[in-house]
């Protein structure tokens, strides 16, 4: 027998109320870009280590700006500085509801898969004669296997 972890429901008004949040939070961050793969593979990372090493280029940008080209804007930095260190902690929440949203619907998915499998089991053993054969044939396709290569190269041969 399969162990049930989450026995819940998510009702449409729910489910519209938990979208509507994540539009509002959209909205709120009108700013967020999005990166292609390229792009995010050829930016420099600021990971915790280098927070320190930000923090402290900020204050020496803006008690020594004599030394920086003209061209360079000490408040755009801090800006970047200030936005980076209000997200971070978004950031770190909403990757802990998604790892939660994630791990529950991984679960809740194995278990109906798991209570699937014991419907079609119980069908292919007891669903002869009952009506159920089309059924279990529909189901049954579920585990078909297509002829792999390794077949086709020897028919080949």
């Amino acid at each position: 027998m399969s162990t049930t972890r989450i026995s819940a429901t998510l009702t449409q008004t729910e489910r519209d109320a938990v979208l509507q949040a994540i539009a509002t939070i959209k909205e709120k961050l009108p700013f967020l870009v999005d990166l292609s793969a390229d792009d995010r593979k050829a930016l420099p990372k600021m990971g915790d280590k280098s927070r320190a090493f930000v923090s402290i280029a900020l204050e020496v940008a803006a008690q020594n700006p004599e030394f920086l080209p003209r061209s360079f804007d000490i408040d755009e930095m801090r800006k970047d500085v200030q936005l980076f260190e209000a997200l971070y902690p978004v950031l770190l929440s909403l990757t802990q509801l998604q790892e939660l949203v994630d791990d529950t619907t991984l679960a809740v998915g194995s278990e109906a898969y798991a209570a699937a499998l014991q419907v079609y089991n119980y069908a292919k053993a007891s669903g002869q004669g009952g009506g159920l054969d089309a059924v279990v044939v529909e189901m049954g396709r579920r585990f078909a296997r297509k002829a792999g290569k390794a077949k086709s190269q020897k028919a080949v041969l």
